[in-house]
């Protein structure tokens, strides 16, 4: 059937350590939220009593941009509590590299693990997304997630002009700004379910930040206007069919400040009545790693080689998705292959005018010790 293109359920990120090798940028900012972290550990008075701590890394990937803040964790947690047991649950979708992320975890893929200087810590893996509850009420001392919650639980509908929802506009904006409001809301109240009475969540997630900045849009070439105007001039050459062009909307949708503290500050929503109370929220800008880099080596192929892979790492398969599958495969491999190439050949042409640099909401949450809404 023309036009039938890949489910939603294949998009997947790079695997077997790929992703964490490719994305540098992710670990800085990983590594950055680690003080927020402990800062939370410590408000959170770790009962001395407390026999096992349970910790979730939420859209975890192949688990390597996390280890050394979760071996952070671990460590100042058992400073004060040194007979304390820990429960480390993984939890990306099902079709993540689940073999990937147990070789890393356990320090046998790229990255030494904090496994191989802890005693009493039991990694768990679950593949299941956070749309649905990944463990039993009550349970969840604290959860993380990492520039994960951006992605949609589905694609709202395709763009008529353009890849990405910040792109948009019309009634297609709004299709994308209520299906992230409903997820948003859905991502919090199974959390609610999760966490016990006085456990705490750091979400650290994509944003549109009070500048109007988001990914790839702080200075030079905006990074997704970028990526459609490539697929457009595929489409002009006839390389991809108009079909495949809509097809090509990644599922993903980059909230304002306001948006992520709204549900926990309306005293009527269902995630405020669930007991989720906002503690802090802030912006913060990352710098993109090989775009600073740059600024000592310049060494333009350098750059491009190292730029384009963290990129592929998390959207080629949308790219490879959109495509007809009644194509054949190797005529698929190569129009994706051309496009990254193009890419790679506009940023070595012009490596100042290209810098992948995130941009985050910092979130603290932390679950009412005091008697809460069961009706969620």
């Amino acid at each position: 059937m023309a036009g039938r293109t890949e489910s939603l359920q294949n998009i997947t990120m790079s695997g077997g350590g790929a992703y964490s090798l490719a994305t540098k940028g992710a670990e800085d900012v990983i590594n950055a939220a680690t003080q927020i972290v402990l800062e939370a550990l410590d408000s959170k008075n770790i009962s001395e009593n407390q026999d096992l701590f349970t910790f979730s890394d939420m859209g975890t990937a192949d688990g390597g941009t996390s280890l050394k803040m979760v071996g952070n964790l671990i460590n100042a947690i058992q400073k004060n509590n040194p007979g304390i047991s820990f429960n480390i649950v993984y939890a990306d979708q099902p079709k993540n590299d689940f073999n990937g992320l147990v070789q890393t975890v356990l320090g046998l893929g790229h990255f030494p693990s904090y496994l191989e200087s802890t005693e009493n810590v039991f990694p768990l893996f679950s593949a299941n997304s956070f749309y649905k509850q990944i463990l039993p009420n009550n349970t969840l001392d604290f959860g993380f997630s990492a520039t994960a919650m951006h992605w949609l639980s589905g694609k709202p509908c395709n763009l008529s002009n353009h890849v990405h929802m910040v792109g948009a506009d019309g009634e297609e904006y709004l299709r994308f700004s209520e299906h992230g409001k409903k997820d948003w809301e859905s991502i919090l109240l199974n959390r609610a379910r999760e966490l016990r009475s006085g456990g705490q969540l750091v979400l650290v997630n994509f944003c549109r930040d009070e500048n109007g900045k988001y990914l790839g849009n702080t200075t030079g070439v905006n990074m997704c206007t970028n990526f459609a105007d490539i697929w457009q001039d595929f489409l002009d050459q006839g390389r991809i069919r108009p079909e495949e062009y809509r097809n090509m909307t990644l599922p993903q949708y980059y909230n304002t400040v306001e948006e992520f503290s709204a549900p926990l500050k309306n005293s009527e929503s269902s995630v405020y009545l669930a007991g989720l109370r906002l503690k802090k929220i802030e912006t913060r800008i990352t710098p993109c790693p090989f775009a600073e880099a740059f600024k000592d080596h310049q060494d333009a192929q350098r750059f491009a080689e190292e730029y384009i892979p963290t990129i592929r790492s998390w959207n080629e398969s949308i790219f490879f998705g959109a495509l007809d599958i009644q194509r054949p495969l190797k005529e698929r491999k190569k129009i994706i292959h051309d496009y990254y190439k193009t890419y790679q050949k506009q940023v070595q042409e012009s490596p100042e005018l290209h810098r992948m640099d995130y941009v985050h909401a910092f979130i603290v949450i932390e679950k009412s010790r005091t008697k809460i809404s069961t009706e969620i």
